[in-house]
C-alpha cells in the first residue's frame, strides 16, 4: 500500500484561491497526487459552488458538486477587504509552494496578489491564473462560465445530428479542461523550480483549453480548405468519421459501432443492401446517412448480446452503451476501484470518485470529506504564525 509520504507531490502545499469548478479540479488532482491544498475562503459564503446544486440534494448545507471536487481539502476563512486577514493570506504565500486563482481578470491585481506582487514575497511560487477567455481582449470581461465557452469555441456544431442545431456536452468540460491544463502547467514549473529554484506563472483559459481539446479536427478545417464539419444527418457520433461510426438501437439497448470497413459488416450482418458500398470507401463518408440507416434497421432486430456474440469474435470495434447503473454493476468498472466514501466529523458522509491516476500500482485515497467554511482556519493560522 502506498502511504500518503509516497505520493509524488507530499510535502507541496497549495494555496487555492478559485472557486466554482476549474480551479478546484486543479486543487483535486494535486491533493490526489500527494499535495496539501489549503482552499481559501470567504467567511460569509464560502466558496460559491457550495450553493451550485445539480439536484436538490444537500450534503451538511453544501452542494453534491462542492463535496465531489473539494474532498480532502483544508478551509481557512479569509476576509480579502479585510487588511489583517489580506497580509496573513501574504504570510501564508510567502510559505506555499503554488497558488491558483480564477478570479476574472484585473480582479487579483486590485487584491494585489497578482504574480509579480506575490513573486516578490515567494520567488519560488508556481502560481496558476485560470480565466474565461484570456487577459485581453473583447471577451475578457464576459462571464468566464462553461456553457457560454463552449458556445465561442465552436464545440457544439461537432455535437448531435446535422439538424440538430447546435449541441453543448452534457458536462463542465471547458472548465474540468482547463483544470487539467492548469495541473500540466504546474508539474512542469515544479520541475523547473527543481532544477532551478525559481517559481513562476502559467496562464490557461476556457476557451483555450476548449480549443485545444478540439486540435485534431481543427487542423483539419484549417488544412482541408476551411469547409465547416458537416454532421451527419442520421445518428451522427463524429462529424469527420464516416459510417458505420454511431450508434444504434437494438431490441434491448443500444450499440456503438466504431470504425469498421463496410464490406466486413455487409457480410457479417447479412446485408446485400450494402452491396453498392462495398469497394467504394469514399461512399461510406458522402452516403453515410443511407449506410446508417441500413444497418440500423437490422440491429434493431436483434438483442446487444446477440449483436455481440456475432460481431465481437470477428474482431468489430463495437460495445453496449451502458448508463450509470450498468456501469457500476459491471466488473471492468468494479476492478478499478475507482469509488470512495468519505466523511466528516458532523455526521457527513458522501460517496464520490477517487483519482484516475495510479501511482506505483496503487491508487490514492482520500478519507477526509469536503470542509465546513473556516474548519481549518484556526489551526492553519497556529501552524503558519499567520
Amino acid at each position: 500500500m502506498t502511504a500518503d509520504t509516497d505520493l509524488p507531490l507530499a510535502g507541496l502545499v497549495v494555496v487555492d484561491m478559485s472557486q466554482f469548478l476549474s480551479g478546484p479540479y486543479c486543487s483535486l488532482r494535486l491533493l490526489d497526487l500527494g499535495a496539501r491544498v489549503i482552499k481559501v475562503e470567504r467567511p460569509d459564503g464560502g466558496d460559491l459552488s457550495r450553493r451550485l446544486y445539480l439536484s436538490d440534494t444537500e450534503i451538511g448545507g453544501d452542494s453534491t458538486i462542492f463535496h465531489a471536487i473539494n474532498r480532502g481539502k483544508e478551509s481557512l476563512a479569509i476576509d480579502l477587504k479585510n487588511e489583517s486577514d489580506l497580509e496573513a493570506l501574504r504570510t501564508l504565500l510567502g510559505k506555499a509552494d503554488v497558488l491558483i486563482q480564477n478570479f476574472r481578470p484585473g480582479v487579483i491585481q486590485r487584491l494585489g496578489l497578482d504574480y509579480e506582487a506575490v513573486s516578490k514575497i515567494n520567488p519560488r511560487i508556481v502560481y496558476a491564473s485560470i480565466s474565461g477567455y484570456g487577459e485581453s481582449g473583447p471577451w475578457v470581461k464576459r462571464p468566464g462560465q462553461d456553457l457560454l465557452a463552449q458556445s465561442r469555441s465552436g464545440l457544439m456544431w461537432l455535437n448531435g445530428d446535422e439538424g440538430q442545431g447546435p449541441v453543448p456536452f452534457g458536462l463542465a468540460v471547458g472548465d474540468m479542461l482547463a483544470g487539467a491544463s492548469a495541473v500540466q502547467g504546474i508539474l512542469a514549473y515544479l520541475v523547473k523550480r527543481g532544477i532551478g529554484g525559481k517559481g513562476g506563472h502559467i496562464e490557461t483559459s476556457l476557451l483555450e483549453s476548449l480549443v485545444d481539446f478540439q486540435f485534431e479536427v481543427l487542423t483539419t478545417y484549417l488544412n482541408d480548405g476551411r469547409r465547416l464539419p458537416k454532421r451527419s444527418n442520421f445518428r451522427s457520433a463524429h462529424a469527420y468519421l464516416s459510417a458505420p461510426y454511431g450508434v444504434y438501437p437494438a431490441k434491448d439497448g443500444f450499440l456503438a459501432i466504431a470504425m469498421t470497413p463496410i464490406s466486413r459488416l455487409a457480410d457479417l450482418m447479412e446485408l446485400d443492401e450494402l452491396e453498392p458500398y462495398r469497394d467504394a470507401p469514399a461512399s461510406w463518408f458522402t452516403g453515410r446517412d443511407d449506410i446508417k440507416a441500413i444497418i440500423a434497421a437490422r440491429i434493431a432486430t436483434r438483442t446487444i448480446d446477440e449483436w455481440l456474440s456475432l460481431l465481437e469474435p470477428a474482431d468489430i470495434w463495437c460495445a453496449k452503451v451502458l448508463n450509470w447503473e450498468e456501469l457500476l454493476e459491471s466488473e471492468g468498472f468494479r476492478i478499478l476501484d475507482m469509488l470512495q466514501t468519505v466523511e466528516r466529523d458532523d455526521d457527513v458522509s458522501i460517496l464520490t470518485t477517487r483519482s484516475p491516476i495510479r501511482v506505483n500500482g496503487v491508487r490514492p485515497k482520500v478519507s477526509r470529506a469536503a470542509p465546513r467554511i473556516g474548519e481549518h482556519s484556526e489551526a492553519i493560522r497556529a501552524e503558519f504564525a499567520l
